[in-house]
């Protein structure tokens, strides 16, 4: 009975550091100095990696790193060339980047061709990661964005000059950009779990935030 003291003692001590005598690191606080993981590559990464390989994407995989306050870029890519010239975009993680390239492919390229009649040329975005938490919502929580988890597309660009952005044209009387705009949120909502468009609410004014969270939240 004497022994029993000092050995719930150690069952204690195990709960608090964590078992094994290590301490649990505490969470470093939002706007930490970047910090590299010693990550092993995640078997869906590293499929992601392949597909986009096999899709002929020109693309450099990023270290995992920590930035603090939650903020982290794990599994994620630059893009070089999907093809067609982004602009904004910095670490994407790979499965938004795959998502993201199937809709530019196979939905936006193609709308803008048969219904504006005009080939696409660029694609402008406001970013991708950025550590910080969602906007324009009352419960604050960590953005997508601080995921590298989501994408936020301003703009397309057309051959024939015309430039179609979400702030400008995205309640537009001309029946064929409704059309297209119809089409490529459609094609959005199949493929990104988030959708916001400026029919979501006023800080989605000037662009679709497109997220891969698998949440089925389509606005």
């Amino acid at each position: 009975m004497k022994h029993l003291v000092p050995l719930i003692g150690l069952l204690l001590a195990g709960c608090v550091f964590g078992g094994g005598g290590e301490r649990v690191p505490p969470t470093r606080p939002m706007g930490s100095p970047p910090v590299t993981l010693n990550l092993p590559t995640s078997r869906d990464t590293q499929a992601c990696f392949a597909d986009l390989s096999r899709e002929e994407v020109r693309f450099s995989p990023l270290p995992d790193r920590d930035y603090g306050g939650g903020c982290q870029v794990i599994g994620a890519v630059q893009l070089i060339d999907i093809g067609v010239p982004v602009t904004g975009i910095k670490a994407m993680r790979c499965g938004l980047a795959e998502e993201f390239i199937g809709w530019t492919r196979n939905a936006v390229a193609p709308a803008a061709y048969q219904v504006l009649g005009s080939k696409l040329v660029r694609i402008e975005t406001m970013g991708t990661y950025a550590c910080r938490n969602t906007v324009g919502t009352a419960v604050a929580r960590l953005s997508g964005h601080a995921l590298a988890n989501a994408v936020d597309v301003s703009a397309f660009i057309l051959a024939d000059g015309r430039r179609i952005s979400v702030q400008d044209n995205w309640r537009t009387d001309d029946a064929d950009t409704q059309r297209f705009w119809k089409l490529i949120h459609a094609s959005a909502c199949k493929r990104f779990g988030t959708v916001l468009s400026p029919d979501y609410n006023a800080a989605h004014h000037d662009h679709l935030h497109l997220e891969d969270d698998h949440k089925a939240f389509c606005r």
